[in-house]
């Protein structure tokens, strides 16, 4: 089997626009997490019961900030939904940070994409359904089917760079990005692909999402005076998610042919594990089980056991049933036969205190901040863990980094539908 590695990084956040911009707040326990209370139309913003979100802060390029014009020209802004938006520059960004620009055919067929989108462009479903339901047929753009679907942030990421190599879409709720991910990687091992641009995005930060997560009580409430307080994975006054937006692309490249052009290695990917519930539409089995099994997977597909695994970035929300399950399966994991010996030796953060719950993105910025965990020895904050709920005594790393060598990281991502999926990186040697 091909080894695949990481070789470039690209993302935006609600803690700004870019890699090292997201990565030096999130080690500094900054928060992106905001009010959206007085957005417009205020009827229907002020009626929800959550009113905070992770919003990718706006400005220019040069401050951390979003605007289109600084990534797509002005006339596919308006053919491109929000979310592919954030893919090309995102996927533009790891390329430059990879330096890999094919241009000979046989390097554009043997480069692919692997991106997927959780919602994806909610806010054009909803204003052309209004629109159609008024005035009817010809107020339907002819736009509006390929806004919608989610494997068009592939492929226009295809189109912008000619790359025919395999062009994949994953839509996996939550898991979204983690999947893509992983896919993508096993179709370098496989021999598909050199190089593939893998990630997720999303953008949906829409009263009617807001409504429907909040109907289904899997939003925060408690906290809409305090936004920055609101995300507190682990924490016992922990009540629900914020929702959030952004995007997470990597280059992943088989290892010869990264080395044959004198890449340079961020880290390994070394397993990748899948597994489903089978339980209930939107709760995990409280013992985690579907969790257990998809790192358990995971570590063994890349023949790591448990005690040499140093990081894990949980999935951890911040609802109280979703971060207890992981916790108990992460314990159940690390403290087994080939485990550590006390559950204080296992260090796990969740950077969702910091950022939010990026939906379909969600899996691959947290990958990105698994890899730079090995490449700077750095494990990113849990913010708001002022109290660590009953039963959870590992390293949470609550409120400041720590500095520690890591080796290996595991990144978990799980999803509505009960679909899990858990990423092994290591330091390449």
């Amino acid at each position: 089997m091909r080894r695949v590695v990481v070789t470039g990084l690209g993302a935006i956040t609600p803690l700004g626009v870019g890699i090292r911009r997201t990565w030096t707040r999130l080690l500094a326990g900054d928060c992106g997490i905001v009010s959206v209370a007085n957005f417009e139309p205020s009827a229907r913003w002020k009626e929800l019961p959550s009113t905070v979100a992770g919003m990718v802060p706006r400005g220019r390029k040069e401050d951390g900030g979003w605007q289109a014009s600084d990534w797509v020209e002005k006339g596919e802004e308006r053919r491109m939904a929000n979310f592919t938006q954030y893919a090309i520059a995102a996927t533009e960004m790891a390329l430059a940070d990879s330096g890999w620009r094919p241009h000979r055919q046989q390097d554009k067929e043997m480069t692919g994409v692997c991106l997927g989108s959780g919602i994806g462009n909610l806010e054009e479903l909803y204003n052309t359904s209004i629109a159609y339901q008024k005035t009817g047929y010809k107020k339907v753009s002819p736009l509006f089917v390929p806004q919608l679907l989610i494997n068009l942030g592939a492929g226009h990421i295809s189109m912008k760079y000619g790359l025919q190599g395999p062009n994949h879409a994953v839509t996996t709720a939550c898991t979204t990005g983690a999947h893509a991910i992983g896919d993508a990687s096993r179709f370098i091992a496989f021999g598909d692909a050199d190089v593939m641009i893998a990630g997720g995005s999303e953008s949906c930060i829409h009263p009617l999402a807001l409504a429907g997560f909040s109907r289904s009580r899997s939003l925060v409430t408690s906290y809409n005076d305090d936004p920055h307080a609101a995300s507190r994975p682990f924490d016992r006054d922990r009540n629900g998610f914020v929702i959030a937006e952004g995007a997470g692309v990597v280059i992943l490249e088989e290892l010869e042919h990264a080395k044959a052009r004198g890449a340079d290695i961020y880290a390994e990917v070394r397993g990748y594990g899948c597994s489903g519930d089978a339980h209930h539409i939107t709760a995990p089995r409280e013992d985690g089980a579907g969790a257990l099994l998809a790192m358990k997977r995971a570590l063994k597909h890349a023949n790591i056991r448990p005690k040499e695994v140093d990081y894990i970035n949980a999935h951890a929300t911040s609802t109280p049933l979703g971060d207890a399950a992981e916790n108990a399966a992460i314990k159940t994991l690390m403290l087994g036969e080939e485990g550590v010996e006390h559950e204080s030796q296992v260090a796990v953060s969740s950077t969702k205190g910091a950022v939010g719950h990026l939906l379909g993105a969600a899996g691959a910025v947290e990958a990105i901040f698994s890899v730079l965990a090995i490449t700077e020895n750095a494990m990113p904050p849990t913010l708001n863990l002022r109290n660590a709920d009953s039963g959870f005594g590992c390293n949470y790393v609550p409120l400041s980094s720590q500095e520690k060598d890591v080796n290996i990281s595991v990144s978990n991502s799980f999803g509505f539908g009960g679909t899990n999926a858990s990423l092994v990186f290591s330091k390449y040697n």
